[in-house]
């Protein structure tokens, strides 16, 4: 990777999420950024700012360990002291990069036209849309606002970054942010997740309960786009035909409506799901199952799909725009939201009754995403950018 002369080197200060929010994928894209523009292959000096989640209305006996004192202690990090902590950054010439669209008010304190927000999805910008929904499922006031407010503030940044073209194509045909402000920054892979077998990866002792059994593997959260619901009937028909199958879900906490249809389903003996593992281990869990299901309906960029064709996994993905660009050829697909269409397809790869893309197009696909090409696209910008006020 060529360098750029000494004179072009930019200070730009990266914007993480706080880590007590526990965003796994947030916290990839934080960290992968950093790692490469400290590596030594570009110019530029890079510094991590973050903010950790303070303690105040916790402290009060009755708000101490309830959803109500950390929800307050979480809005006071995000809208008051991360806003001061980004203000105190500001130096002359740095700029900013924003890593998570959901903190796009940080930009409010910060020089806009030195400032850069990643859209990683939409999702955040809908409550601030006007809908057709039922009133019973209308977002609050206080979202609509909260909503408007991040949409505002994602907008008055110089440069706006996205990773699938869907997301990029919506905030574009919606007139959130126009083309001259929009760049193409697809994520990578991070470099745990190969398919090289690695024997202290730390699966067997994940996977000792299943025994030798074959298993499925789900990596998400629990929220309503990645679907559990249907996950949960696909396997339960699958298991029905071969009971000795078993499920593995990383990422969830299972809400009470989905603790009932494990229930209901008579599946919670064939469900396992470990605690939140390092990615070594995840990368060994993709190594070995037979399949790994992203029956999302939504997403932004899908880095289940990506990791687990680089570990060499068979991938059936819901066919939607986004999964389609990132697992191509590489992945199989079923339409989003049809059970039996994907019990289908399951079973059939599980009886070897359908073609699977070959290994070596699964890890081309995956090849395709690197921190590297995310890390110079980036820079580049703000290179653009820096020309530009310098003019």
């Amino acid at each position: 990777m060529s360098r750029t002369p000494e004179s072009a080197r930019l200070a730009i200060a990266v914007l993480l999420d706080s880590p007590d929010e526990d965003w796994r994928a947030m916290d990839l894209v934080g960290e992968m950024l950093l790692a490469q523009w400290r590596s030594g292959s570009f110019n530029v000096e890079a510094t991590g700012i973050s903010l950790s989640i303070p303690r105040v209305a916790r402290r009060l006996r009755c708000l101490e360990r309830t959803k109500q004192g950390w929800n307050a202690d979480r809005a006071l990090m995000r809208y008051v002291a991360y806003p001061l902590r980004a203000a105190a950054a500001r130096r002359a010439g740095r700029f900013f990069h924003v890593v998570d669209h959901s903190y796009a008010l940080l930009v409010r304190t910060l020089p806009s036209s030195r400032t850069g927000v990643y859209c990683h999805d939409i999702d955040a910008f809908r409550p601030a849309w006007p809908s057709k929904a039922d009133a019973a499922q209308q977002p609050s006031e206080w979202k609509r606002l909260l909503a408007r407010a991040l949409l505002q503030a994602m907008q008055s940044a110089a440069v706006v970054f996205y990773s699938t073209r869907a997301v990029g194509e919506t905030l574009e045909s919606c007139r959130i942010v126009p083309r001259s402000r929009l760049v193409h920054a697809p994520y990578g892979v991070a470099p745990e997740f190969t398919s090289s077998p690695d024997p202290s990866d730390g699966t067997d002792d994940v996977l000792e309960r299943l025994g030798q059994r074959p298993f499925m593997l789900h990596v998400g959260s629990g929220i309503d786009r990645k679907r559990l619901d249907i996950l949960f009937e696909v396997f339960a028909r699958l298991l029905a035909r071969q009971p000795e199958l078993r499920l593995v879900q990383q990422g969830a906490t299972l809400s009470a409506g989905q603790r009932a249809q494990v229930a209901r389903l008579g599946i919670g003996h064939a469900l396992l799901q470990p605690p939140r593992l390092v990615r070594k281990t995840l990368a060994g869990l993709y190594r070995r199952a037979v399949a790994v299901l992203v029956p999302s309906d939504s997403e932004g960029f899908g880095f289940p799909v990506i990791e687990a064709l680089a570990c060499g996994a068979v991938v059936i993905a819901s066919d939607i725009p986004v999964l389609r660009e990132v697992g191509g050829k590489a992945a199989l697909y079923a339409p989003p939201g049809d059970v039996e269409a994907w019990a289908n397809l399951a079973q059939a790869v599980l009886a070897a009754r359908v073609a699977t893309p070959f290994r070596d197009v699964r890890l081309a696909q995956a090849s395709l995403f690197t921190w590297p090409r995310h890390a110079q696209t980036i820079l580049d910008a703000y290179g653009n950018i820096a020309v530009a006020v310098t003019g």
